[in-house]
Formats: structure tokens, sequence, C-alpha cells
């Protein structure tokens, strides 16, 4: 573990002061921060002493990025992406700053950050399901019956966490259980199967930015666009078809976070109403699109999928071709700063 300490950023999305670091400091103060400040950037923002950051607002990703920096969303938390380009390190946490430090059912706090490079560190195994959770965690193994010549499983380069208190709703579920939290604690990681797309979150994720981080681009969202909080969505099944596609393994369980507030159900509706009729149309193209035979990389994978978005989604809204073009604006931009 202590030789990929070096090897990790944790990228932040915020618009106030960071007094929750407080909270993480024994878990964070050890790595370097990457903070993108969204909305106004004359507005200073506060960050307790003692941690090791770099801090981005609107100015200095035009500055950056220049005339691509349209692909950044702006008053939106996809404005994290920009941390992931600007990155040098192997590994990608990000977190949300209305998440807090969680406890197990005995009171031991979770230490998010190590689970998550667990988590990377230990094989996938998206070929066969194996009933006793994830086999490389300590007290648990392949089960009877899973067959051997698939037990070294595969390179995993995303981990999703999950969350306790508020759970990551959607706005209609939110109107009819206001009052609802997850209490429930489970000690358990799984491989997301080949084939399975996932409703990935980004408040508490971490990924292989080396090996998968070209797809990890959360899309055009919020000031100016017909959709938000679609941003880690987007991300998600672009990553996950493209790891299918590479034999790339993704897991999710632990660790938790303590997810501390819930967003105004009403402010959400306005913001994923297009959205929830949409995803009925956009699942069925990311579960029947397919890559070319030559498609042997990420940025190969990524682009080719930014031209199925333009051909096929196109169709259902002209923002999906504007998506397009931004996916392929985001490679050019990573490939300049990488």
């Amino acid at each position: 573990m202590e030789d990929w300490r070096q090897e990790l950023d944790i990228v932040i999305p915020t618009i106030r002061n960071l007094d929750f670091l407080e909270l993480w400091r024994p878990f964070f103060e050890k790595y370097h921060l990457i903070i993108v400040q969204d909305g106004d950037p004359t507005k200073k923002i506060k960050i307790p002493e003692g941690f090791d950051y770099e801090l981005y607002n609107r100015d200095d990703i035009k500055e950056v990025l220049g005339e691509k920096s349209w692909c950044i969303s702006f008053k939106d938390s996809a404005c994290r992406c920009f941390g992931f380009l600007v990155s040098k390190k192997r590994y990608i946490y990000t977190i949300d700053d209305d998440c807090f430090v969680a406890t197990t059912p005995t009171g031991e706090k979770i230490n998010a950050v190590e689970q998550h490079i667990r988590n990377l560190l230990t094989p996938s195994t998206p070929f066969f399901f194996n009933t006793l959770y994830d086999p490389f965690a300590p007290g648990s193994d392949f089960v009877r019956g899973y067959p051997f010549s698939l037990r070294e499983g595969v390179k995993t380069v995303i981990s999703h966490g999950l969350w306790l208190n508020i759970p990551d709703y959607d706005a209609p579920t939110q109107l009819v259980k206001p009052a609802e939290r997850n209490k429930r604690y489970v000690d358990a990681v799984l491989t997301v199967p080949k084939g399975t797309l996932f409703p990935m979150c980004g408040m508490n994720l971490a990924f292989d930015r080396q090996s998968i981080g070209p797809a990890m681009y959360f899309g055009l969202m919020g000031d100016g666009q017909p959709i938000g909080r679609y941003d880690d969505m987007w991300a998600g099944w672009c990553s996950k078809k493209i790891c299918d596609h590479l034999g790339l393994g993704v897991k999710t369980g632990l660790p938790y976070i303590w997810h501390s507030k819930a967003s105004d159900p009403f402010a959400n509706l306005k913001k994923e109403y297009k959205g929830i009729f949409w995803q009925e149309e956009i699942i069925p193209f990311f579960q029947n699109f397919q890559f070319s035979e030559n498609c042997n990389t990420v940025l190969e994978c990524y682009l080719e999928l930014a031209k199925g978005v333009k051909n096929k989604l196109s169709q259902l809204d002209p923002y999906f071709s504007n998506l397009a073009d931004a996916m392929k604006t985001w490679i050019e931009c990573w490939t300049a700063l990488n």
C-alpha cells in the first residue's frame, strides 16, 4: 500500500469552502489533491492548511485548454474530469464535498482510499460470477464449480464505492421516499459482469487513469445544456462498454462513505427529466453497440463510440451531436496533455 500513495491523486469538484477535509485529514493528507472550483472564478474558497493541493477555477481551465475548454462542463460536478486531465498520477480517487468518513458496524472509521486501492490492485472476474463475492478479498476464494481457467481474472480499472445515509436516488425516487436512508452496511465487493451496464456514481469512485482514463469523460452537463446529473452515468456507460471490449474489470461495493446531504429533488427533476426519458434509448444503444475488431486501445474505442453517438443518438436530440463533438474534443485534450 505504501508504494501506491505517491501514485494517486484525489480530485474534488466544489463551489464552497472545503471544511469537510478536516474530517478526512487522517486519510487524505498523505495524498495530492486536485480541486476543481466550479462557478464564479473570482470567489475565494477556503482550504484547510496542511494539505498538498492544486486549485483550478474556470479561468484556469480556459488558460490550459484554450478554445477546447468548452468540453468541460460549467456549473456542474462534471467539471471534475478536468482534474483527471491534468493529473500525472496512475490512479484517481474522486469524491464530492458533502461526503464524510463512514464507519463500519463495529465503529471503525473507513479508509476509503485504501479500500479502493485494494480493489484496483486485485483482479476482477467479469466472465464468470463468483457467488462468494470477490474471491481476492481476505477470507474469500473461488467457490466449487468455478472454472480454473478463469481464476486468474483480469486487470481491475474501476472501483465504484457506495454510500451510507443519503442514497444516490433520482428525483422521482427522492420525491416518493424523502425520509429514506441507507443504513445497510454490506461487507462485500463484486465484479460487474461482462455485458452488464451499471449506474456509476462519481461521489466515491476510483480508477486506473493509465488504463481507462480517456474513457472517464463526464460529458456536457449543467450550464447551457438540456440535462444534468447524468455526467457520471455517461462516463460509466462509456467506460464499462470499453472495459468489456478490452477485457478489463469493474468492481462495486466497498468502500462506503457517509453521504451527508440530500440535494433538492425539485431542482434535480429539472435537471434529470430529459435524461429519464432519453436513457430508455441511450441504454439500448450501449447494449447493442459493437466495436470494430481494430479497436485495441481506450482512445480508439472512445473515438469510435463518439462516432456511434453522433450517428445514432443525434436522432434522439441535437444535444447528442454536440456531446459527440465534445467527446472527440476531450480526446484531443487528453492527447495534448498526456
